[in-house]
């Protein structure tokens, strides 16, 4: 078989590119497995400091192969069925737990466990014509994290129309719900997520991973225990080089330079 994706990093910035564009990029289990290593192995991955994912030809993810995956687990022993259950979730997890930030650049068709991984992107850019369709070959819309992400992303009201009806969301009316964050012509797409991702790179890499992370930890908090976290959290980080850098970038009319320190280069001193 081919690889699962495709990987080019450059500037700080992964590019995992889904590479089966004859079956408009369905997952068989393989692929599932690489990407949930591929993003549960960012945690230690300095050189990445944000990442785009898409996919080859025509389509972003249709999801399970029909052929490949949803076949054989009509005939897979119960045990063997919750564990491919697991890995699946697995993937989405480890793309909300990687400190980089993920943008998804969505060049067609998402369906199903496509589009659950695109929710579990950070940020989301679509083709015109791009689709998110919500069905899920016979099982409900709890796949994945989808009834727990969705709901975040376009509200409760919306996310029950869509799950229970297995709706397939235009890019226009899901740049209209907030689900997607940007709609860019499909020539240009894949290179302005990559600036974007670009700039992300460019923002200090601890701050950024905190603020991915605190939105996740915040969603489950009172307001008074957020406050409390993130005075915890701002407070370290007013400690860090990061913080002094721009500073001293601002009072000299620079642009400043994040990330030194952790890359062992030795922040700069003030002048």
């Amino acid at each position: 078989m081919t690889e699962p994706f495709l990987l080019e990093v450059a500037d700080g910035v992964a590019t995992v590119t889904l590479n089966r564009p004859e079956r408009l990029n369905a997952l068989v289990f393989e692929a599932y497995a690489a990407l949930r290593d591929y993003f549960a192995g960012l945690k230690k991955e300095k050189a990445v400091r944000a990442v785009v994912l898409t996919g080859a030809g025509r389509g972003f993810c249709s999801g399970g192969d029909v052929r490949d995956v949803i076949g054989p687990l009509t005939t897979m022993k119960p045990k063997q069925v919750r564990a491919f259950v697991k890995m699946t979730c697995d993937v989405v997890a480890a793309i909300r737990k990687a400190p980089q930030p993920v943008i998804a650049a969505l060049n067609g068709v998402a369906f199903g466990g496509g589009s659950v991984i695109a929710l579990g992107c950070d940020l989301r850019y679509a083709a015109p014509e791009a689709t998110i369709a919500f069905s899920f070959r016979g099982l409900s819309g709890a796949d994945m994290g989808a009834c727990w992400l969705l709901p975040r992303l376009v509200g409760l009201g919306r996310a029950t129309d869509w799950l229970l009806t297995g709706a397939t969301v235009s890019a226009a009316d899901a740049l209209a719900a907030g689900l997607v964050t940007r709609v860019i012509p499909p020539e240009s797409l894949v290179a302005e997520a990559k600036a974007a991702a670009r700039r992300l790179a460019d923002a200090p890499r601890e701050a950024t991973a905190l603020t991915k992370r605190m939105l996740e930890r915040e969603s489950t908090m009172t307001f008074d225990q957020a406050l409390r976290a993130e005075a915890a959290v701002q407070s370290g980080l007013m400690l860090k080089a990061d913080f002094r850098e721009a500073y001293h970038a601002f009072m000299e009319k620079r642009e400043p330079r994040f990330n030194r320190a952790s890359s062992g280069e030795a922040p700069a001193s003030p002048k």
